[in-house]
């Protein structure tokens, strides 16, 4: 399970509070972040939020690099080990951001991306829909990609809610002005659903 969302859109919280849940149930759960999740993904991270700017390929093709270590330190191993994962962020994100709000295209960022997660998309992508104005009022960090303009930050809703419809199989939507209880019911009646 990836959770998608803009930045203050509660993406992080719902990954946790799912994250909890599966644990009650007595199942085993990994959770990560992306970027990062590594020791390397969090050197690449903080170049990515912290540093100078860079052209959009750089950017893609970082935050492709950090996943590739992700998948091969955590994500891959705890699958085999029969073990959940709950991941606040991940491919979709590059899709998002780079492919479609920078203009890159989706197809090639998910070709950049496919060696880097050996053909390990989630099951199942939480998109938690917030105005993005809402986003930004509930965000108090300010990394080189928050700092980005309400343009941009509507071009990557935008973005988000384009790849919903690509991909209506995998990603489902949630109204994330709703409370965090209310939302992080109805994610758990609807992954139920699919069981």
């Amino acid at each position: 399970m990836t959770f998608e969302g803009l930045d203050g859109s509660g993406k992080t919280t719902q990954a946790e509070l799912l994250a909890e849940a599966l644990r009650r149930e007595g199942r085993e759960v990994v959770t990560t972040r992306e970027p990062g999740g590594t020791p390397l993904g969090e050197q690449v991270r903080e170049l990515l939020l912290n540093g100078r700017d860079m052209s959009a390929w750089a950017e893609a093709a970082l935050f492709a690099a950090a996943r590739a270590e992700l998948v091969e330190r955590v994500i891959g191993p705890a699958l085999e080990a029969g073990k959940d994962v709950v991941c606040d962020r991940y491919v979709d994100s590059s899709l998002a951001y780079q492919g479609i709000a920078r203009g890159l295209g989706v197809e090639p960022v998910l070709q950049l991306n496919e060696p880097a997660i050996r053909g390990l998309l989630p099951d199942r992508t939480v998109l938690v829909l917030v105005d993005p104005a809402t986003a930004a009022a509930r965000t108090r960090s300010s990394d080189r990609i928050e700092r980005e303009g309400e343009d941009f930050h509507r071009a990557v809703d935008s973005a988000y809610r384009e790849l919903a419809t690509m991909f209506p199989d995998r990603i489902m939507t949630v109204d994330g002005e709703q409370s965090a209880v209310q939302i992080a019911e109805e994610i758990r009646g609807r992954i139920r659903e699919l069981s």
